[in-house]
């Protein structure tokens, strides 16, 4: 399996953008917790998570072709349709626990930061009520694709069961057990 290291140094290497690699490290953390929660292998959902959207600053028009490809030549095929599933355009299928956990860990990991970073309290105290209530106004977060939201809660939920106040939940406190790393201290 790819080491976490090499993994990181891509993200760095291919990802100018602070905010996308914090975003890659949020989904990480995310997906460990995931792992851990369901039995699954930790470092496999790690590194799918923190290698998802590694070619998007670089290749956003390419996105995530680049990122598959150097995977699929290294033999990581699991992590690689995982990472092509994630887009909803990209044809790839959603049919693993490994490519629902990471639609269903993406956009809400993003969105859960952006509800963080405009509290003063940060991951403090957040709470999914407040997270759903935000998910509702089109203009907060706007780039962020609620339909997403709303298929990974559905796949994770057909999956795993749970509700999405859970799932939110569980995002949460991955989220704020890793807030130093992803500059969210108050």
């Amino acid at each position: 399996m790819l080491a976490r290291k090499e993994a990181w140094e891509l993200v760095q290497e291919w990802t100018d953008s602070e905010r996308l690699r914090i975003h890659a490290l949020a989904v990480e953390a995310v997906m460990r917790d995931f792992a851990a929660q369901y039995g699954q292998n930790e470092d496999l959902f790690g590194l799918t998570g923190l290698l998802h959207d590694a070619d998007y600053d670089r290749w956003p028009e390419e996105h995530p072709k680049r990122i598959t490809d150097w995977l699929a030549e290294r033999g990581e095929t699991e992590i690689a349709k995982a990472i092509q599933a994630h887009c909803p355009d990209s044809g790839g299928l959603r049919d693993t626990l490994l490519a629902i956990a990471l639609v269903a860990s993406d956009e809400i990991a993003g969105f859960v930061i952006a509800c963080a970073l405009v509290r003063p309290e940060r991951t403090e105290g957040l709470k999914p009520k407040s997270i759903q209530k935000k998910l509702k106004s089109p203009a907060f977060a706007a780039g962020v694709d609620r339909n997403e939201v709303a298929e990974g809660f559905r796949l994770i939920g057909e999956a795993v069961g749970g509700t999405a106040d859970e799932h939110i939940q569980r995002i949460i406190s991955a989220i704020h057990q890793h807030r130093s790393e992803l500059h969210l201290l108050p």
